[in-house]
């Protein structure tokens, strides 16, 4: 493929698969596990979003949520179970959007196993608070936008580039599949 800019001497296009895509996935996560978790999506229309803090990234690749059975997410997703997770890990680097279903669960055993001190702040009740539910959104596909060698490297390019009116972009992009 290409690279964005046909004078950059490097590839900068790289899709993610199965375990490689898994770990991409939770290392953007452990950089930033906010995300903006969408709903509502549908052509042409405005979205829902918030941000929302994923509590787990497991083996397969799903990201797990608590949030309130009365909250007007858990009603949009009980209508559109289809989902779209957009994290930031830092100004420069480690941008990652994920699409996929989206399940509600009550099941007790995971809420004791997400639960997170912190979150008495939303469920004052604590981990036995009725209103918890546990959101587990199963990525389906995602885009990633990143660099090859670090924030450091990928500056000193840029401005070498600069400087000589030459392209030297650190960047990596691709498609994301579970």
């Amino acid at each position: 493929m290409d690279s964005i800019n046909k004078n950059q001497p490097e590839e900068n296009f790289k899709s993610l698969a199965g375990n490689e895509a898994i770990e991409k996935i939770r290392e953007t996560v452990k950089q930033s596990s906010v995300c903006f978790f969408c709903t509502g999506i549908k052509e042409g229309k405005s979205f829902a979003t918030r941000p929302m803090s994923v509590q787990e990234v497991d083996d397969n690749g799903n990201c797990w949520f608590l949030s309130a059975d009365d909250s007007n997410k858990n009603a949009e997703i009980e209508n559109d179970s289809h989902v779209q997770l957009l994290f930031k890990g830092s100004d420069y680097s480690d941008f990652l959007s994920l699409y996929g279903k989206a399940t509600i669960s009550k099941d007790k055993g995971l809420i004791k196993e997400l639960w997170k001190p912190i979150i008495k702040a939303w469920f004052t009740g604590g981990e036995d608070d009725p209103r918890i539910t546990v959101i587990k959104v199963s990525p389906q596909e995602g885009y990633y936008w990143d660099n090859k060698n670090g924030n450091l490297v990928a500056l000193v390019k840029t401005a070498v580039g600069a400087v000589m009116g030459k392209t030297f972009d650190d960047s990596i992009e691709g498609d994301i599949k579970i």
